[in-house]
Parts: structure tokens; sequence; C-alpha cells
């Protein structure tokens, strides 16, 4: 909560999702907030600053038994729409159910965002949410994956961990060589900087069947549920962002998924950034979406069309 005065009832709440934090407990939000370590708190302090309220899930599993359901769009989802009505319910917050919401997050964080604007209508059409903002949505997880074999083979392990752990039906132990069951027993402890670096070098073939992984029907299936925009948009206007330069997260991505949600009938402001990298553009960023944010927050139903920054 802010220590800034709001002037009226009700509040604007900004549901926020974090990027890539690992699947190690001792990286969930949470606990970041709470030692100082949160490497997002920039992001989250620019809604702060604004008088608005800010809740951070910490996802399924992290921080939380069972494993992070990393990658996984649908939980994801949930769990940003689950924490704003938590925010809306919590004593001594002054907040409640008529405080307008706003849907928050980049990377990891922006495919939460775009799959809790998708399942808005139908999870949780109580909440009042007025906006979404999703940056350098992932949407393709196939190719995600393919792309950063070799390159991210820890965040890429951890990504079918969290499939795994989503969807106990998917064949996956019996797809792992000895190597790979000692990796996912890592992965599952580690952090996101250590993901990356304790398997440099190494290809996901290392750890397991990859032909049988890939084309195995229902892993296939299971990864394309988690694509945004295959089965429809958000109904409330939506910010997609993304940075020509984008090194992790093709930019084409970006522009696929502006055109899925535009033909789904959402109305989508679409800003490209250039000359950044994945990381730096999450910053650069953070005033476009404020902005955003405050044109949607300052009446009841403010809506706006379809609109190209840059």
């Amino acid at each position: 909560m802010p220590n800034i005065p709001w002037p009226g009832e009700d509040r604007p709440i900004i549901t926020f999702a974090v990027g890539t934090h690992g699947l190690g407990s001792q990286v969930a939000p949470s606990y970041l907030l709470r030692t100082g370590t949160e490497p997002e708190t920039e992001l989250i302090a620019v809604a702060l600053d604004r008088g608005w309220a800010v809740v951070i899930t910490d996802y399924e599993g992290l921080g939380t038994p069972g494993t992070h359901t990393y990658t996984v769009g649908r939980p994801q989802g949930h769990a940003m729409l689950d924490a704003a009505r938590a925010a809306q319910r919590l004593p001594g917050s002054g907040l409640g159910t008529d405080c307008p919401v706003g849907i928050w997050g980049y990377a990891q964080g922006g495919q939460a965002s775009a799959f809790a604007g998708e399942l808005h209508p139908t999870y949780a059409p109580e909440l009042p949410i007025r906006a979404a903002a999703a940056g350098a949505v992932p949407i393709d997880l196939l190719d995600i994956l393919h792309r950063n074999d070799g390159v991210f083979t820890g965040p890429v392990l951890a990504g079918l961990v969290g499939h795994a752990a989503a969807y106990p039906d998917l064949p996956f132990d019996e797809l792992l060589t000895d190597a790979g069951r000692i990796a996912v027993d890592q992965v599952r402890e580690l952090g996101a900087p250590e993901l990356v670096t304790r398997f440099l070098g190494r290809e996901l073939s290392d750890f397991l069947d990859t032909s049988g992984l890939f084309e195995h029907p229902r892993w296939r299936a299971r990864l394309v549920e988690s694509v945004a925009g295959r089965n429809g948009g958000p109904v409330v206007p939506t910010l997609v962002y993304h940075s020509t330069d984008d090194e992790i997260v093709p930019f084409a991505f970006g522009e696929r998924l502006r055109d899925s949600y535009r033909a789904a009938g959402t109305p989508v402001r679409w800003h490209p950034l250039s000359g950044l990298a994945h990381f730096p553009a999450a910053l650069a960023s953070s005033r476009v979406v404020v902005s955003w944010f405050d044109e949607h927050f300052s009446g009841p139903s403010a809506i706006s069309g379809p609109r190209d920054d840059g």
C-alpha cells in the first residue's frame, strides 16, 4: 500500500506478475520483497508512486508446497486474478470490491498478464478490471524451447518441469536420462541466474529424449495451450509492448499477439521499443505502462480503440 492519500474511496489496484525468478522457494517475490532483494522493485515502485495499491503473486508452487508451474499460461493467469481478489478483501487496507484493477507483467509476467486478461470474463468476471499491460510475451513456447536450447538450457528445462508439474498426465520422468533426473532435482531449487549458469554449454538432449517429448501429442497439445491469444483475447483494453532488439523473446511474438488480439476484438494499443535488449526494455517501458493505466483508471468505463505507438 502506498503512503499517498487517494482522493475517493476506490483506490486502484495493480495485480503485478514478475518475470522469470526461477523455481526455488528462495526466489519467491514475497520473500525477496521482505529481504529487499526483489529485482523488479523499481517497476512496482512506479505504480505505488501513482498512489495505486500493488499486489504481487508468487505464482503457483513458488515459495509454497509443490513445484512452480513455470511458463504454464492458465495457472499463472489464475494466480494474478486470485491475487487481485485477495487484495480487495485485505482487512485494514481500505480496499474493496469496487476498486478498479489493472493487470501488469513482463516476460513470464507478460504471459501471466495475457492469460489473466483472457481468463477474466470466465474465471473472475466480478473483478472490475479496467485495462491490462503485457510486455515481451513468450507466446510460442515450442519456438522458445527450440530457440533457447543450448543457450538458456536451464530455463528451457525449467519450463518443461513447470508443465510436468501442472499436468501430471504428461510423460516426463520416463523421458529423462540419468543426468536429467539429477538436473531436474537441481532445477526445482534454483533461481534464475543459476538456472542459466549451471547449464551453460549443455543441450536439452543431454537430459532427456527430446524427440520423444516434442513429438508426443499430449506434450504438443499442452504446450500449445499456453500460447497467448490462441483462444481469443481480453475484453478490456490491452497494451502490448515489445522491443525490436529483444534477444530472448522474438519481437515477432509481440506482433503476433497484437494481431491475434485485434482479430478477437480486443482494444489493443501496440507500443514497440527499439535499441533495447530484453531486460532494459522492461524498465524503459514503465512510463508508457503507467500512462496507460492512468488513462483507464480515470473513469468507470474508460475504453480506447486500437492505436500503434511509433
